[in-house]
Formats: structure tokens, C-alpha cells, sequence
């Protein structure tokens, strides 16, 4: 423990009480993984409840039950810490303990394996520091908690093979421990560990069929699921829009690219700190073509040293006709399965199965595997080495090792850089709380969706979450779910006269407009100065530039914002093709209605078919109009649509299946929508269409 914390700080130079209130990484993924816990802080993440983020979104707060959010009860424990000594500080101790809990696992099973100490405590350096969870860091935090991975080889193996388990024993709290610990925790773990207990069950029950055995695998895999549909069941429990776009977009083609390349264990990363090695990562970024996350499956010089000494013994015990170790059995499985062209490809194609697009990080549980082969091999072959001798030569691995797997710190203007942005984000947070009421709005522009957009020109993804990790009760409008009618009306606002978007803002109660000029072409100089026109001249700004805030006059009895146009979910085709939307033979559109009273509203569309067919309108599940389309345009008119309170829910559904036209993606098509007319009726709402 002691050992595996000081590399940890001496890489992350966290020597003093300042560094620590610092974060490790402050760009992209960072921000979102930051937020996570933020939220986690303010208790808006508890499994089993609504997953409504109340300070985002604002105002209806940000609804994440459809953005899945793994490791509930790590970011709950960090959460609570965070009151302690803060979110930045908070996020550094769970980095650090994710590097400790690693160590410890893997010396522990290490030396169930008997092991000895002085390799199992290299084992467990090397594995702690394996290359591809380290580098990750906070952008992919979940990632960088594989303590669970050690422990759920042991348990596999002691279902597949064990003669001594049983309910009482050391081994059966193991197995069923672990199992929880991936229920609730990063689903490709569990995804890779599932498929290990399932073939370790098959093994059994066609080998010894132990009862206790396959009693105790069989309750892991319950507990395992059982924990999973808990700690995600906001998905289920609480959807809002089931007919909405998915906010996670994967394709078939990600399962590809993001597979695991095995060339890529081998490949040292092109920043490596050894110039011999960072040769050959350079040449794969030269001549490779397919990268997805490239290096991260490295192994480092003894993972490899660990694989093909397991190669090799298997192969002499092929030959012998004996059966091969139990690790090289689990590392040929997970190989088959998540290798390019594997069976990760076969269900992705054949079964839709492309949630889990990159089985890349399987090389984790390759690298758990490998390394508790070479150490309990080396363990047995340095046996009568006298203890001094075996002592400095597990040193001499370990330093090595670290060496070659420890990734190359950034230059320090980077880090001086980054600091820079977290202080004077800390600074501007205080004076933007202090210039405010407590719980006042802040409408953020460019307006962006989450997750996972491309934000415009060199603004980054995330990066509206700033002054949220930095303030306590101010409310924002970024983090509101993309492709859900609740957020329509930001994107109603983003190409309106500055002086309509003040006007508007105001009257929804936003006391100020925040503006990052990084995503403007022009640093938002137009914006700024037509501002200054309209006579909203008090602004704060941080240290560096880019954040300006423009301090607004809220009206004092706001009205809620309300989109001006339906949203499109599902069975639409994603772009226009000669100015109509086409779709399947069912597509949905939303509306949000955030009053307690039903909104009127008049409706029109302008339909075109593949093929003469009848295209019927429904609403909430009740048919409303229906009318026989063909490929002239026909007018489908609603003069009077009741909105009831929340979400609204249109579908456009033709009886005729879908028809290939064309060529390319995007092929069977039924109907399409070439214009559409949508207008809210006068109602006691106050409510200003005039502009």
C-alpha cells in the first residue's frame, strides 16, 4: 500500500495540501466524470430513484435516467467526502485508492496461489500500473477500478476447479462477494467476468459436478445481475421518453474499430519513455489506419514476457496431450470473443448487440492473467534462490516493469495550464455565487446536448460543466439530455437576435447568460458588443478570457420556456434527403408540456410516401387523423391538439412495410415529412409568439 501511494503521488506530483485540491486531468471526460461525483455530492444519484441532476438542466432540471451511470456507490462514498475536503480532492483520493484496492487484490490472490511475497507484491505493482487502466486516469475513472478483476478470476477458478468450496468456506465469501462488486460496478467487467463464471459452470457440471460448486457459481451470477438491474434500474423504473433517440449512439462499425487488435498488447504507446520502444508506437500511428483507442491494450514487457512463456508451456502440454492451464483456457475465450472479427462481431451483427462496442478493455483481465502466471512461475522457479538473492531480483522487475508501463507525464506547461483554468474557475464560481441569489439561473451558450456531442470549433465536450464543480447553488442550463423534447426550446434559441434571446431569457427568470468564447469563430465579439448596445454592460470574467458572464434582469414572475418545434425520436431517418425526413413504417415526435394545465396547439404536416399507403397520426396511443399519401405532397392538418401536462407523445404509423429506394445507409423508407407547421394556441399562459 505504502509503495503503490508514493508512485501514485510522486507521478501526480500531489506532495502538498494545495496539490491536492487540484484535479489530475481537467479537460473533455474529465469535466463529465467531475460532475458525476459533484451530483453524487448532492444526492441526485441514488440507485433506485429518478436520476434528475437539479442544478443542470435548469429549469427543469438535467434527466440522466437513460444516460447510465455505472459505479453508484463509488461516486456516492466520493460524494460524501467531497463535504469533507472537496470535489477535486475527493476525486485524487479515489484515483489513489483505485491503485491501492488494485495492489491489494492481486496480492491477495497472489498468494492464495501460494505465491511468494516478494512476487506476488510485484505482481501486484505491475498490475496496479497495468498500462491501459493507469493512462485512462479521471476521464475514464470507471475504468481504473479493476480490483475486481483478480478476485473474479479467483472465483471462476475456484467454481471450475476447486475440490474445497464450499458454503462456509474463505472461497464461497469470495465468489460471492465479487459478484456483488460487479453488479454494481463498470459493465464490461462484468460482461467479460459473466462469460468466465458461465464457462467455469459448464466445466463443472461436465466435469466433477460438485454441487457446492455449481450452487455457489450459480447464486454469484444471480447476485451479479441481481446488483446490476438495481444499481441501473432508473433506466427501466423511469423513462420519460421510451420512443426518444438513445443519447448513447454505437453502430456496428465501433464494434470494429474499438475491438481488441491483439498486435496491440505488443505495441508500446509512441510516447513511451524509452525512445527504442516509443519507435515502434510511431510507426503504428503511421502506418495503422484503424485505431480506436490505441496503446491502451498494451501489456507492458513482463505482461508480455508473462503471455508467451503461458503460450509456450500450453503448446508443450498440447503436444504432451495434456490440458492446457486453466489461464490460458480463459485468456484463448476472452481472445475469441473480443478480438476484431471475433464473436463480439457476431452478435453485434447478427444480434444488435453494440452497447459494448469496445472489448479492447478486456486486456485488463488478459493482463491479470498473464501476470499471475509469470509470478506464481517465478515464484517456483527462484524457490531455492536465497532469500536476498530472490528479494533483488523481484525488485529489479518491479522497477523495470513500472518503468516501462508508468506513462510519460505531460509537459509541465500543461499541468501549469490546466491548474491555471481550475483556480480561476474556483474564483470565478465565488464571484458569480456572490453576484447572484441563491438558486438564480445561468443560461449557457453554445447551446450543446449530452452526452457526447461534437461541441463547435475549439470549445470541448464537457466543458460547460465547469462553473457547476465550482459553485453550490446556482442552477445551469447545460446537461440536459440532447434529443428530448424537454431541452427543445434551448435549441429554439440558438440562432435568434441577441436581443430576442435576452428578452426570452429574462422572462423564464435567467439572471445571467454565460458565454465561452471558444465556441464562436469570432470569440463572440458580435455577441458581446451587441450587448453592450442593449445596455448589459455588468459582466464577469475569468482569469484566461474565454467564460464571460453577462449579468441579466429576470422578470419576477418568470414563465416556463417551451419548445417552438416537435422533437423527432425514433424511425426517422438522421438527415434530410432532398429536404424530407423519411422514416420506416412507425416514427415518433415529442412534445414537452411543463405546466400543470393542458396546451392547445395547431399542427401540420406535409407527407410523402415511397408508395401510395394510408399514414395514420396518434397520440399517446389514440388515432387522430389518418390520410392516403403517395409522392405528391398531402397535407395532414390537426386544427386543434391538446398537449397534455409532461411529455406528449406522437407517432406517425403507416400499415404498409418500408420500401428500398435508392442506395447507401439509409434504404427502406415508407414515408417522409418534406414541411411541418407547429404553433401553440392563446391560452392563459402568458406566453409572447410575437417574435
Amino acid at each position: 500500500m505504502l509503495v503503490t501511494a508514493l508512485i501514485w503521488t510522486a507521478y501526480y506530483q500531489r506532495w502538498t495540501s494545495e496539490s491536492w485540491q487540484l484535479p489530475t486531468d481537467y479537460v473533455g471526460d474529465a469535466h463529465e466524470m467531475l460532475a458525476r461525483i459533484k451530483a453524487a455530492s448532492e444526492g441526485d444519484t441514488w440507485p433506485l430513484t429518478p436520476q434528475v441532476i437539479e442544478r443542470l438542466g435548469a429549469p427543469f432540471g438535467a434527466h440522466w435516467n437513460a444516460y447510465p451511470t455505472p459505479d453508484k456507490p463509488l461516486l456516492l462514498a466520493l460524494g460524501a467526502l467531497v463535504h469533507g475536503i472537496g470535489l477535486f480532492a475527493a476525486a485524487n483520493v479515489g484515483l489513489l485508492l483505485a491503485q491501492i484496492s488494485a495492489a491489494l487484490a492481486f496480492y491477495f490472490v497472489a498468494r492464495w496461489l501460494r505465491c511468494r511475497w516478494e512476487w506476488a507484491w510485484v505482481g501486484a505493482l505491475l498490475f496496479a500500473y497495468t498500462y491501459h487502466t493507469f493512462h485512462r486516469g479521471l476521464p475514464h475513472f470507471s475504468f481504473v477500478f479493476t480490483w475486481t478483476v483478480p478476485l473474479g478470476l479467483l472465483a471462476v477458478w475456484l467454481v471450475a476447479q476447486s475440490r474445497r468450496l464450499e458454503w462456509r468456506s474463505p472461497g464461497a465469501l469470495v465468489c460471492l462477494g465479487v459478484a456483488l462488486a460487479f453488479g454494481v460496478s463498470n459493465p464490461y467487467n462484468l460482461l467479460f467476468w459473466g462469460q468466465l463464471l458461465l464457462w467455469a459452470l459448464i466445466v463443472q457440471w461436465f466435469g466433477p459436478r460438485r454441487r457446492a460448486n455449481l450452487a455457489i457459481g450459480v447464486t454469484a451470477g444471480v447476485i451479479a445481475m441481481a446488483a446490476f438491474l438495481v444499481t441501473n434500474a432508473e433506466i427501466w423504473l423511469y423513462v420519460q421518453e421510451p420512443e426518444g433517440l438513445p443519447l448513447l449512439t454505437r453502430n456496428y462499425g465501433g464494434t470494429e474499430r474499438y475491438a481488441l487488435k491483439p498486435m496491440e498488447m505488443f505495441i508500446p504507446p509512441q510516447f513511451h519513455r524509452w525512445d527504442w520502444l516509443a519507435f515502434f508506437g510511431h510507426r503504428y500511428s503511421r502506418w495503422s489506419e484503424w485505431r480506436g483507442e490505441p496503446y491502451l491494450p498494451y501489456l507492458g514487457i513482463f505482461g508480455i514476457a508473462g503471455l508467451i512463456w503461458l503460450a509456450a508451456v500450453s503448446v508443450r502440454r498440447l503436444m504432451a496431450r495434456q490440458a492446457p492451464p486453466g489461464q490460458a483456457l480463459s485468456a484463448g475465450w476472452l481472445l475469441a470473443y473480443a478480438t476484431v472479427g471475433g464473436l463480439t462481431n457476431v452478435v453485434a451483427f447478427f444480434f444488435g448487440m453494440q452497447i459494448f462496442r469496445a472489448t479492447n478493455r478486456v486486456a485488463i483481465f488478459i493482463s491479470a492473467l498473464v501476470l499471475a502466471f509469470f509470478v506464481v512461475r517465478l515464484s517456483r522457479l527462484t524457490a531455492r534462490w536465497p532469500a536476498p538473492w530472490r528479494v533483488v531480483a523481484a525488485l529489479g522487475v518491479a522497477a523495470i516493469g513500472l518503468s516501462d508501463q508508468l506513462p510519460v507525464r505531460w509537459p509541465e506547461e500543461v499541468y501549469e495550464r490546466m491548474n491555471a483554468d481550475a483556480r480561476s474557475d474556483r474564483e470565478l464560481g465565488r464571484k458569480l455565487e456572490a453576484a447572484l441569489p441563491k438558486g438564480a439561473m445561468v443560461f449557457q451558450l453554445p447551446v450543446l446536448g449530452f452526452p457526447e456531442v461534437v461541441p463547435p470549433h475549439r470549445l470541448a465536450d464537457y466543458e460547460h460543466f465547469r462553473l457547476f464543480l465550482n459553485t453550490d447553488d446556482l442552477r445551469f442550463s447545460y446537461g440536459a439530455a440532447k434529443y428530448r423534447s424537454r431541452s427543445r426550446w434551448q435549441r429554439d434559441l440558438e440562432n435568434v437576435p441577441v436581443e430576442t434571446l435576452v428578452r426570452r431569457l429574462e422572462s423564464y427568470g435567467f439572471a445571467a447568460l454565460y458565454i465561452n468564447r471558444k465556441g464562436y469563430e469570432d470569440r463572440a465579439d458580435k455577441m458581446l458588443a451587441e450587448l453592450d448596445q442593449l445596455g448589459y454592460a455588468r459582466r464577469l470574467q475569468g482569469s484566461v478570457g474565454n467564460q464571460v458572464i453577462v449579468l441579466l434582469n429576470p422578470k419576477a414572475e418568470p414563465v416556463l420556456p417551451l419548445g417552438r418545434a416537435l422533437t423527432y425520436g425514433r424511425g426517422w431517418h438522421p438527415r434530410p434527403d432532398n429536404g424530407v425526413r423519411w422514416a420506416g413504417d412507425r416514427a415518433a415526435l415529442s412534445y414537452f408540456n411543463p405546466y400543470s394545465e393542458p396546451l392547445r396547439a395547431e399542427l401540420t404536416f406535409q407527407l410523402v410516401a415511397a408508395s401510395p399507403r394510408e399514414v395514420t397520426l396518434e397520440q399517446n396511443g389514440r388515432v387522430l387523423r389518418s390520410v392516403i399519401v403517395g409522392d405528391q405532397p398531402v397535407s395532414l392538418n390537426v386544427a386543434e391538439l391538446l398537449l397534455e401536462p409532461g411529455i406528449n407523445r406522437l407517432v406517425l404509423r403507416s400499415a404498409e412495410p418500408a420500401q428500398r429506394q435508392g442506395s447507401g445507409r439509409y434504404q427502406l423508407r415508407a414515408f417522409g415529412l418534406k414541411d411541418s407547421t407547429f404553433r401553440i394556441l392563446p391560452g392563459p399562459q402568458a406566453i409572447d409568439w410575437s417574435d
